[in-house]
């Protein structure tokens, strides 16, 4: 099957410049690490991508800081295109969702899951819904969506596809084409979720709890309009995944020190810039067992 591919780099000057110029200026110029190969690292394009580049220079040049080694961040067109830069050697950390990182571990042997959020073993989804749909908030599965115009994220991410389906299957005892009567819609992201929601495009969807509070908190979305109705059970999600070519390019035991430097951020600029303001702790790939049994369930992603 064929994969989109990396996004064009040339694209992206702009946000790569950053990274280059704080590195410079970190005092690394002319030690060792410069002369290191670099460490590519990607995350799931679960919003804006000019956002996502902002976000992670910073984390960029934390990690060359604490790894001597010259790290950058490669953006990728979209969840697919992520699992195969990293399953090709183009990345060799990435900052998966819970399915994106089952995927890509069942593609290359010896990929680690090493760190999550402190909130990530237990996440949940929204389900939001326009003012005028007509479905009011619930303790229980807002069964009131039955025949509305509902759409998901992207097909692949977890928080705003897999799980949400897996609910309503759970609930309905139906497919979403058949409890909401049409085609599943993707928008391909959670703000994008959001913001069509909001504009009534379509009455209602799902998306990460993250994302709808934080664009809420920051004013660029509307909770009297795009109104939460639903909160899901809790479940596994994102998480950074090493390739095993890190132990490769760098020695023995440099992924553990790359699950050390990734646990250990305590700057809260950090933390807010990966969206963890609580923290980082580690992770095992037993911790998404619960997500691989999910996916096999419903036939996602085989």
């Amino acid at each position: 099957m064929n994969r989109p591919p990396l996004l064009d780099r040339r694209t992206f000057g702009a946000g790569l410049a950053i990274v280059a110029t704080s590195l410079a200026l970190s005092g690394c110029g002319e030690s060792s690490a410069a002369h290191e190969e670099t460490l590519y690292f990607t995350a799931i394009p679960d919003q804006n991508t000019t956002e996502l580049i902002q976000k992670f220079a910073p984390v960029a040049v934390y990690l060359s800081e604490q790894l001597g080694v010259p790290v950058e961040y490669k953006p990728t067109a979209d969840y697919p295109a992520s699992v195969e830069a990293f399953k090709n050697g183009d990345v060799q950390l990435a900052w998966f969702g819970g399915v994106t990182g089952v995927q890509a571990r069942q593609t290359v042997s010896g990929a680690r899951a090493i760190a999550q959020g402190k909130v990530d073993p237990e996440y949940v989804s929204y389900f939001i819904a326009h003012v005028d749909a007509g479905i009011e908030p619930t303790e229980d599965f807002p069964t009131a969506m039955v025949g509305k115009k509902f759409t998901f994220g992207s097909s692949d991410s977890t928080s705003g596809r897999v799980m949400p389906e897996f609910f309503i299957r759970e609930a309905t005892g139906k497919s979403p084409e058949d409890f909401f009567g049409i085609p599943n819609a993707y928008s391909g992201a959670h703000d994008k979720t959001a913001k069509l929601v909001e504009a009534g495009t379509f009455d209602c969807g799902a998306l990460s709890y993250k994302k709808y509070d934080s664009m809420v908190k920051q004013g660029k979305l509307d909770p009297a309009k795009c109104v939460k109705v639903w909160t899901t059970p809790s479940y596994p999600d994102y998480n950074w995944t090493a390739h095993p070519d890190l132990d490769e390019r760098y020695g023995p035991g440099f992924t553990d020190k790359v699950q050390k430097a990734i646990v250990s951020v305590s700057d809260p600029a950090l933390l807010a810039a990966l969206q963890r303001e609580e923290g980082m702790i580690a992770a095992t790939n037993a911790d998404f067992e619960s997500i691989a049994e999910t996916m096999v369930s419903f036939g996602h992603g085989r």
